[in-house]
């Protein structure tokens, strides 16, 4: 079971921003996708989330075998995708424990049952070091760089999708809060799921190792190799490839 990016063409607002992006999430497998700033990282996120704003002008995005590339957001979630964004929006007035039982809720066709869903919260809860305070609060309200990024990888724990995008998950997050979310991540991978996780920096791939890395620059994916590739880049930057590419 893949999700597959064929020849994307993307653009916001009347830019151009992708410029023909092929790439194959396998089931079971996590893939990375490295890249300088404004080289169409979280365009690529948004626009396989059907993110309205995002226009596809070419291509198509094929979730195990059958097109969704017009689908909305929502219909797209139903099937099994997942987002955690990089900067997570507020949301007044909806609790975290109300907004993760109605995203579960909404994902299955009988409503959990509360004892279900409070054991399967408190084991998820625990493993990211979240107090249980936290469900209390509005989502996302008030709430840390870092506790943004526990409450997405909350989010991903109790949902199980298919396939989840992870946009810059580590941005904001201290070395104790990065190794907690790492861990999360790391317990939600399996061969039941596909994980895709943009990043700018190596530090990540140290917790989470990916099978393979994508660099992509200037909307286009411009190389790719092994988990050793993060190393080179730590080391090289990203103008080698610029170079070899003849990229501005």
């Amino acid at each position: 079971m893949t999700l597959e990016i064929k020849n994307l063409h993307v653009s916001v607002e009347g830019k151009k921003i992708l410029n023909g992006i092929n790439l194959t999430i396998n089931e079971g497998e996590i893939t990375a996708i490295m890249g300088p700033n404004g080289s169409g990282k979280s365009t690529l996120s948004y626009a396989i989330m059907g993110h309205p704003k995002y226009k596809v002008e070419k291509g198509t995005i094929l979730l195990d075998g059958k097109d969704i590339t017009n689908k909305k957001t929502d219909e797209r979630a139903r099937k099994g995708l997942f987002l955690s964004f990089q900067y997570p929006n507020e949301i007044q007035g909806v609790t975290m424990m109300n907004f993760l039982k109605t995203a579960v809720n909404s994902q299955r066709s009988k409503p959990i049952l509360f004892s279900e869903f409070k054991k399967l919260l408190d084991k998820n809860m625990s493993m990211l070091k979240i107090d249980q305070s936290m469900l209390r609060r509005y989502l996302n309200e008030g709430f840390s760089g870092g506790e943004k990024k526990k409450s997405e990888t909350l989010q991903l724990a109790m949902l199980k999708p298919k396939y989840a995008i992870l946009d810059e998950t580590d941005s904001g997050l201290d070395i104790d809060a990065l190794k907690v979310v790492s861990n999360g991540i790391n317990s939600v991978a399996g061969p039941n799921i596909g994980i895709l996780m943009i990043t700018h920096y190596k530090r990540l791939l140290n917790y989470v190792k990916p099978n393979k890395i994508y660099i992509l620059i200037g909307g286009k994916i411009v190389y790719s190799g092994g988990k050793e590739l993060a190393d080179h880049l730590e080391e090289k930057g990203y103008d080698w490839l610029k170079e070899d590419n003849k990229l501005q």
